[in-house]
């Protein structure tokens, strides 16, 4: 009788589940996305199939790159399939930012933020856009940047008031952030952020 198998107790546990806000149309994208790797798993499949029937697979080095290209599709896919349903997705309608109430940090509000490193003399100053997930992109006008909700900074803000300092713990240390002033975002401002944002990149469960 073998042995039992040991579990492996280096690999990385999955991220637990989030209520992601996403802009509409991020859904039918990641569909997109998903109906585009089947499409292109299908055609790898027919490659390696034709690889196969030319003999020798010791050195049938077409079919060695169709195996690995499948993998990686089948990687990718099965990524997207776990982030579509691990995760809860709103949907949500920038144009509601412009006039959000502003007594608390919430998604949509541009902020302006002192961080200080527990420990540290210096503090930094900052001006964000909490934004949807995984945005990024920056208002060379007003020097205003998208901060991703689900970034670890935007998590630590939301909820906070104007001029409390508070104690949190980032992925560099431990940290207190002031939020110094709540607004809502202008149209122009809104604008050209919406403009620059890049496409989100979904986060690996690797």
């Amino acid at each position: 009788m073998a042995p039992p198998r040991r579990k492996n107790i280096f690999r990385l546990a999955p991220p637990p589940p989030m209520t992601i806000y996403v802009r509409r149309g991020f859904l039918r994208v990641l569909t997109e996305e998903f109906e585009a790797l089947k499409v292109k798993r299908a055609a790898l499949v027919e490659d390696k199939v034709e690889a196969h029937s030319q003999g020798d697979l010791r050195e049938n080095f077409g079919f060695k790159a169709a195996k690995d290209a499948i993998r990686a599709v089948d990687r990718k896919m099965d990524d997207l399939d776990r982030f579509y349903r691990r995760n809860t997705f709103i949907e949500v309608d920038p144009a509601a930012w412009l006039t959000k109430p502003t007594d608390f940090v919430q998604l949509g509000h541009v902020i302006k933020i002192e961080k200080q490193d527990v420990g540290a003399k210096r503090k930094d100053s900052f001006k964000f856009l909490v934004a949807t997930y995984g945005e990024t992109a920056t208002d060379a006008d007003s020097g205003i940047e998208c901060l991703p909700h689900n970034s670890p900074l935007a998590a630590a803000l939301l909820g906070l008031t104007v001029g409390k300092p508070t104690q949190v713990q980032l992925p560099a240390g431990p940290a207190i952030l002031t939020v110094l002033s709540i607004r809502n975002p202008t149209q122009p401002e809104l604008d050209r952020l919406l403009a620059e944002i890049k496409a989100p990149e979904m986060e690996s469960e690797e």
